[in-house]
Parts: structure tokens; sequence; C-alpha cells
């Protein structure tokens, strides 16, 4: 059997995911139309009155995406209120393009202020073709995690990875924008970052989630509202007369 690296061996782990190439190159927009930038991370809600809560000191384990710890709408699914014109009371176009509150993301030591995110059904709006950069941030609210992030309709270019908080003005340069890896999930290192690009070619209502189960439960999710373009194959299909109700 083969000798393989130690368990926490991140430096051998990291040298092997950044290696990665894609096959051929690559077919990148020359420019971004929307750049994003997203904080993932795991906090803590208070317990409601009459609950008990396993959490630290009787809370719950909370997750968000930019602060905003997501809620699955109850009365109909986000992309059947997006088809008939019946946002009200489903879900809001508001989620945050970049962090509520800016702080140093990966300190040891996050103030307690910043570990209750804000439970809320929120999308992010996209014009059709529009070309999405997303610069996912992990963070040590409460812990620090390896959060596989994972797109639902899309795949994505992933251009560098690395630690500590992402600087735009030094770690731009580390992108590969001639073979970077396709992929649908990629690996927010802990404590680190990650980047990736995509055109949003296709309409509709997609998920982003960390693909840890738990933490989908906890709110670690926001979604992509994708508009139509122009004319059929750029835009949403009717829903069949059969289609369950949720």
């Amino acid at each position: 059997m083969p000798t393989l690296p130690a368990y926490n061996d991140t430096a051998t782990a990291t040298a092997f995911t950044t290696s990665l190439r894609g096959l051929r190159k690559a077919e990148l927009p020359s420019s971004v139309d929307e750049s994003l930038f997203f904080t993932v991370g795991v906090g803590l809600f208070n317990c409601s009155k009459g609950q008990q809560c396993g959490g630290p000191n009787g809370t719950r384990f909370a997750a968000s995406i930019n602060n905003v710890s997501f809620v699955l709408p109850s009365s109909s699914s986000i992309l059947q209120a997006h088809y008939n014109g019946a946002a009200n009371g489903v879900f809001t176009a508001d989620f945050p393009a970049n962090p509520p509150v800016q702080f140093d993301y990966t300190t040891q030591n996050v103030s307690r202020a910043l570990w209750q995110p804000v439970p809320a059904t929120k999308v992010y709006k996209l014009k059709y073709g529009s070309a999405v950069q997303v610069v996912l941030q992990g963070t040590n609210i409460f812990a620090g995690e390896n959060h596989p992030i994972h797109i639902h309709g899309y795949d994505f270019y992933i251009l560098a990875e690395g630690f500590g908080n992402f600087d735009a003005g030094s770690d731009t340069a580390k992108f590969n924008l001639d073979d970077p890896p396709m992929r649908n999930t990629v690996g927010v290192p802990v404590n680190g970052w990650a980047v990736i690009r995509f055109v949003a070619d296709n309409p509709g209502v997609w998920l982003m989630h960390c693909h840890l189960d738990v933490h989908i439960t906890w709110g670690l999710a926001m979604a992509f509202l994708v508009d139509d373009g122009v004319g059929e194959l750029q835009s949403l299909e009717a829903p069949p007369p059969d289609l369950p109700l949720c």
C-alpha cells in the first residue's frame, strides 16, 4: 500500500488541490459583470423562549452567507413564486453582494456581536448572460471549517484559493485564467478563500449551499435568480400541467 499523507497534512493536501488544471484552455469571459464577495461560516442563534437547545450556553447552531441564514419558504417554492410573479411573502431579491460588516474574517477572536446572523429568504438577481465572479471567504465566527460550496444549475471555473483574508490587491495576481479546473463544488479552505467564475446562461432559481448537509439545515445557503434572456431558448419553460404542488 502507498504511504499516504497524515490526516492533518494541510500543506500536501493544498498542494494537490491547487495543482489541478483543466484539460483545455478555459472559455472565460474577458470582463466581469457581477463581482460578488460572500462570507461563509457558522454562528449561533439564541434559543426561543420555551425551547431547549443543544448549542453552547443554551443556543442553537446557525450558519450563513453574508450574515444571512437561509430560510426555506413554506408556502411556495421560490421558482414557482418567481414564475407566477408572486414573490411577496415568499422571498426578497435583496441578498447582499458584499458582507454587511467588514472585519478580520479569520482572526481567532471574532467579536461575539457578529456571531448571530439574520434569518431570511433572500435571492440575488442576475441578468441572463452576465459574467459572475464570486469570492468565497471562510470565516472563523464560532468555528472555522472547510465548506464544500455547491451551485445547482451551473459548472464554474475555480480561479484560485488561499488562506487568510482575500486581498484583491495581491491575490488577484494568483488567478489562473488560462486552464483553471471546472467544477460544480469548491472546497473553501479553513479560514481561507476561493474564487469562482461562471456565466449566468441558465434561467431560473438556483441554490448555492454548503454540501455538509447539517450546514444546509443551519442556513448556509442562498439562491441566484437568473432572469430570462431573449427568445424561447433563453427563457424559463412553463411548468408542465401535472406539476405537483409544493
